[in-house]
């Protein structure tokens, strides 16, 4: 780990993965000159493009795995006010998939209210990144256009901003043909950008030699997951992906809440009592456990607490600091609670070295989880 956070990452280069690519699909040689990503004078926006394809986002994502249940109840129409209030305050980028529960469908109603109620101007700053998370069954054109369909009629939109794809086997070699009829339908002017979720460094780049435009890839990163750091990051400085990090503040867990708890007793700290809490409560295990995480949250107060910020804020700003991410998500809770405050604090904070140094020093004493699960997204296919 301490390896990783001097930036000292193994020597991996694009000769070093040998694909065993798809039988009628060509490839082609990399080349970073058609990839780029962009600040815009904005810095809470940025832009992610691969040649003619281009996408302007805000650098702090917000992310609505929570209307999928187990979050607490959600109203529609105060989510919808919700979703409104973040948009008004400049963080007009929502991610969501097709199996967010009602995600997409408040999506839907939330943009006709913003073209019904909004300037045009605000209308022109959202932003809609889906997911498609298909079984992996044969990938016809007629399936992977039936599925984009229904996420455009839920989310009532002509062309999908960003469809991010999600593959569960990689034995099954089905997800390049679904990218290519995905790409297809980005030709048709379906989508405007196609990136990936959760795909490992070794995929990306097979993707990539097939000659898909991926723009970006959607992985789980924070200050105890630094996984995307290693094989991921150097191949996406070569090749001009970005990342979308998710888990940034690890379902709340990166917060002053956790600070100085001990859930070794039971009822002595705070329930874990959503989804999000639990899966990265097993990563904090998978780390080093509880203790060494208390340690972390320290020194997290105590960079915090100089700057007049919260934790996740550092949290945050910690990871859309890190090489080739373009932005992080936050997850809201719409109706039931907001982050705004805490979101804005992000781009008028500047880490200094110490603060760096320090964090570091905290995050070298847990393991490499590299080594302890895999590259990005092995979580998700381990048997």
């Amino acid at each position: 780990m301490a390896e990783l956070l001097n930036h000292s990452f193994t020597h991996f280069s694009l000769d070093s993965v040998k694909p065993k690519c798809r039988r009628g699909v060509g490839t082609r040689k990399l080349s970073s000159r058609t990839f780029h990503c962009v600040l815009t004078g904005d810095e809470k926006r940025v832009v992610v493009k691969n040649g003619k394809d281009s996408l302007e986002i805000c650098r702090v994502v917000n992310g609505m795995w929570q209307t999928s249940g187990g979050w607490g109840k959600i109203d529609r129409e105060n989510a919808v006010d919700a979703m409104l209030g973040y948009a008004d305050a400049g963080f007009a980028t929502f991610d969501m998939a097709d199996i967010y529960g009602p995600a997409e469908d408040l999506y839907g109603i939330f943009i006709n209210r913003v073209r019904r109620e909004r300037p045009p101007e605000l209308l022109e700053n959202v932003k809609g990144l889906t997911k498609w998370v298909p079984p992996p069954v044969k990938m016809t054109s007629s399936y992977v256009q039936k599925n984009i369909d229904i996420s455009r009629k839920r989310m009532d939109v002509a062309a999908l901003d960003m469809l991010q794809f999600h593959w569960w086997d990689y034995a099954n070699p089905g997800y390049l043909d679904a990218l290519k009829h995905l790409t297809d339908l980005k030709e048709e002017g379906k989508i405007k950008t196609i990136a990936l979720t959760n795909f490992d460094t070794e995929r990306l780049q097979i993707i990539l030699e097939n000659g898909i435009p991926i723009v970006s890839n959607q992985v789980q990163h924070s200050i105890v997951d630094m996984r995307p750091q290693q094989r991921m990051a150097e191949l996406c400085q070569l090749t001009g992906v970005k990342l979308i990090t998710y888990g940034t503040v690890m379902g709340g867990l990166l917060s002053e809440k956790f600070l100085d708890t001990n859930l070794s007793i039971p009822f002595a700290g705070p329930p874990l009592n959503t989804p999000s809490l639990q899966k990265y409560k097993r990563m904090v295990d998978a780390w080093g456990g509880w203790g060494l995480f208390q340690g972390l949250l320290k020194t997290l107060n105590q960079v915090a607490s100089k700057h007049g910020v919260s934790i996740p804020t550092v949290a945050v700003r910690y990871i859309l600091d890190q090489p080739s991410v373009a932005g992080s998500m936050v997850g809201v809770r719409l109706g039931l609670s907001e982050h705004i405050k805490d979101s804005a604090a992000v781009f008028s904070l500047t880490l200094d070295e110490e603060d760096v140094s320090s964090i570091q020093q905290a995050t070298s004493k847990g393991k490499d989880l590299l080594r302890i699960i895999g590259d990005c997204g092995d979580e998700y296919r381990r048997a």
